[in-house]
């Protein structure tokens, strides 16, 4: 802690700040986020090509129900969610450098374990151990970022990993079609393969990883002491770090604060409803079902079901670019929802397997496209780190409590091949997306001009002690 006010005592003149600006973040950009985004892949990769080991015959081969399929799939979650809350809250004490790491090393076994299994019970097994052990992974990795960049800089570092799993599902659909190719090789079938190669790469990855990452702004060896200072004066002025470090200490005060917060239920409501929940993995589990009830079958259904993650990738990154440059989280929200709205009425609408393939690429564009906006507003908009902490890890509680809605809601209470009740449901879900964060929007503007008038009602030294977001100098992100 003393190292942090020792490099945040040096004041920056305004061509000095140009040229470390030009600098620190491309450096932290080579260096963190191929790391980060390369954990948030396999993440998605590992736990959605269970859909593409589906379509490659593992539900036959192990004699599951679609009921089954579903209650495999639940099981994920509830483990994945209880994990959430205190992963977050320990990260910065075990150290994100450890913490992360192993929990990609532990889940590259138990991927590569589903390969091995030969029955239901087994698979249960599985699911339920890698749902413990990556719980914590999207929301510490959010956390982890937001020690880094300050606000104005954070979503399109969030976008760039969360669109790697628009892309997972693309590559998992590319990999599928390789990887079943081996059928039979070593007495194992095509999809036990999909789990095993993609779960010993994981891995690898994951031991190496270790020797990667940083812990926090101060240990930064790749920058010079300048940088660093000038990283962390940033961090401060922006709020994403206190003045005083003993404020990012842990509280309980700054749980129950959080939990108390507005716009931390608006913003997590709406993840729960859409991305990264319900909307989201109805797409991530079940794309390639679905595009396999649209006529396709075998490879072709695997490759099939790429261009519409390719596109929402490309989204994605479009938006985020742009979100970030004008400060427009809530309106990005509002108008990937009325993607997902146009996408599930087009497939609502009509029986033409083109016009259901079409209405793929609005639903998972809209999906996919707007999940940066809603994790970034929630980081953006809570401080300190422990209430941060909070606000992430229950938006993400919701977000996959809403996975395991979709799990059920396409796994077995819609029939396929037309999902009616399903697709009802997630037309209703994107309108109310839209509605809430439009809500969430009128608020935090209305916030932003009252904290305007008492800052020229007052001066800062007369305010309280540890109000973090609800300081009238904190400006909420709109």
């Amino acid at each position: 802690m003393e190292e942090f006010k020792q490099l945040d005592q040096d004041g920056f003149s305004t061509e000095q700040e140009r040229t470390l600006e030009g600098v620190v973040w491309r450096k932290l950009d080579r260096r963190i986020l191929p790391i980060c985004t390369m954990f948030y892949l396999l993440s998605f990769l590992d736990r959605g090509n269970i859909a593409n080991a589906r379509v490659a015959g593992m539900q036959t081969a192990l004699d599951l129900s679609n009921y089954q399929y579903s209650i495999a799939l639940t099981l994920t979650y509830i483990p994945y969610i209880a994990a959430e809350l205190p992963s977050n809250l320990v990260l910065r004490y075990v150290g994100p450098n450890l913490m992360l790491p192993a929990m990609v090393t532990a889940w590259g076994i138990i991927c590569t374990m589903q390969g091995l299994v030969h029955d239901y019970a087994g698979l249960l097994a599985c699911r339920f151990c890698l749902g413990l052990v990556e719980g914590g992974l999207f929301p510490g990795l959010v956390l982890y970022l937001s020690l880094f960049y300050p606000r104005e800089r954070l979503q399109i570092r969030i976008a760039t990993f969360f669109a790697s799993a628009s892309l997972s599902g693309a590559f998992s659909g590319l990999f599928a079609a390789a990887i079943t190719q081996m059928d039979g090789v070593g007495g194992k079938p095509g999809w036990a393969w999909i789990f095993i190669l993609e779960g010993l790469f994981t891995l690898l990855f994951g031991i190496i990883s270790f020797f990667g990452l940083p812990r926090s702004p101060v240990d930064i060896q790749f920058l010079v002491n300048e940088e660093r200072s000038y990283v962390i004066q940033k961090l401060k002025r922006a709020g994403a770090i206190s003045e005083d470090d003993k404020k990012d200490d842990f509280s309980w005060m700054e749980v129950v604060k959080s939990a108390q917060s507005p716009q931390v239920w608006l913003v997590s409501v709406i993840s729960f409803l859409n991305e990264p929940g319900t909307l989201l993995y109805s797409i991530a589990y079940f794309e390639p079902t679905i595009v396999q009830g649209l006529g396709y079958t075998g490879n072709r259904a695997q490759l099939m079901s790429v261009p519409p993650f390719a596109i929402a990738f490309c989204f994605s990154m479009v938006s985020a670019l742009v979100s970030d440059r004008y400060s427009c989280r809530g309106l990005t929200v509002i108008i990937f929802s009325t993607f997902s709205t146009i996408g599930y009425s087009m497939f609502h609408a009509s029986t033409s397997h083109q016009i259901r393939y079409l209405s793929l690429f609005f639903s998972t564009t809209g999906c996919y496209g707007g999940g940066p906006s809603v994790i970034a507003w929630v980081a953006n908009n809570s401080a300190p780190h422990a209430r941060r902490a909070t606000s992430v890890a229950i938006a993400f509680i919701l977000g996959n409590s809403g996975g395991i809605l979709a799990t059920w809601l396409l796994g077995s209470l819609s029939p396929a091949p037309n999902y009616t009740k399903a697709t009802v449901t997630f037309i209703t879900m994107s309108v109310a997306s839209v509605a809430l964060s439009t809500t969430s929007l009128c608020y935090l503007q209305r916030q932003n001009r009252m904290k305007a008038e008492q800052r020229l009602a007052s001066v800062r030294d007369d305010e309280p002690e540890h109000l973090g977001d609800r300081s009238a100098w904190f400006v909420y992100s709109l």
